[in-house]
């Protein structure tokens, strides 16, 4: 899943819009207009983690897919409103993608409590800390005030949207492009510390691949006792290509930083993992996070978490508060 290049406007925009984020934003935003709207949001993703444990990755991921194509601003939760105008939601990114119903639960729920009050945008950004101290990660404060765009367009994600096969170098000017470095990258791809992969996103490494097209024909920059193990779980073709495997293993319901001591020994599962390991910068990062203890690692992704957050926000009058996270006024 390639990408190509920002178009220059759009990327100076976002950046503008980036650099005025952290005024705009504040903190306790709903504080006065709807002061149980954190509370509600934690109660459901406590009880969504309780049913379903291995729903946290996926919800997570919701955040950064949103955040990273038209900024964060729930973009990514519009439906089509027609065949002809699919939306970032019907693109082969976040086609597997899961959460919407409980994100439609969360937004109903608030608009009891407070009509038209807390953004889609809001709620994306407060699940995504939520999950992850529900999975005894870090917590952090929130920084909302986001209101909610209302285009939403499928080619859009599946050329802005990071990519499992990347390379370090895309991966680097992809998050360049929203105004976040190295640090940001190898933080938030340390959000795959928790959840599941299918496994069509990285047989490509396990079979064929540079296309020489015999069974050694492997990414060489795969561990060999990892790679047995995966190959064993995800046989070629499409029998296993929509089989879940954990992709921390041991360890995917649990937010902690075995992810980067995955990567440091080249058990990274997708190429945008091992990629890490392929840039100075990056891989300087990723041994001194797997070196240190967990609260190193909680701090600083929350510190990303909330860099990510402030990607082109619409704030003040811009954009609207939806009343339905899946569709515009």
């Amino acid at each position: 899943m390639g990408r190509l290049s920002l178009l220059p406007s759009l990327a100076l925009s976002l950046l503008f819009v980036l650099g005025s984020a952290e005024a705009q934003l504040r903190v306790g935003f709903y504080s006065r207009s709807c002061p149980h709207a954190e509370s509600i949001i934690t109660e459901e993703i406590d009880r969504a983690i309780r049913v379903a444990p291995s729903i946290g990755g996926p919800l997570l991921r919701l955040f950064f897919h949103d955040c990273f194509v038209r900024g964060c601003d729930a973009s990514l939760l519009l439906n089509s409103t027609s065949a002809s105008n699919p939306t970032e939601k019907d693109a082969p990114p976040n086609q597997f993608l899961r959460g919407f119903a409980l994100v439609d639960r969360i937004k109903a729920r608030l608009e009891r409590a407070c009509p038209s009050t807390v953004s889609c945008a809001d709620i994306l950004a407060l699940i995504a800390r939520d999950v992850v101290h529900a999975d005894q990660g870090p917590f952090w404060e929130v920084p909302t005030g986001r209101r909610d765009g209302s285009v939403s367009i499928d080619t859009e994600a599946l050329r802005l949207l990071p990519a499992f096969s990347a390379n370090i170098s895309t991966l680097k000017s992809q998050f360049d492009d929203v105004g976040l470095d190295a640090k940001d990258l190898v933080l938030l791809s340390g959000g795959h510390t928790i959840g599941n992969a299918h496994c069509f996103t990285f047989t490509g490494r396990l079979y064929n691949f540079s296309g020489r097209g015999d069974n050694s024909d492997t990414d060489p920059s795969l561990e060999r006792n990892y790679l047995a193990k995966l190959r064993a779980k995800c046989a070629q073709g499409t029998s296993d290509a929509l089989k879940l495997v954990e992709m921390d293993p041991g360890s995917f319901t649990t937010f902690d930083n075995s992810y980067f001591k995955l990567v440091a020994k080249r058990r990274g599962l997708f190429q945008s993992d091992a990629a890490l390991l392929d840039d100075a910068d990056t891989r300087s990062h990723v041994i001194r996070l797997a070196e240190s203890d967990n609260s190193v690692f909680f701090r600083e992704f929350a510190e990303a978490m909330v860099n990510m957050g402030n990607i082109a926000v619409l704030t003040g009058s811009q954009g609207e508060i939806r009343k339905n996270c899946a569709r515009v006024n």
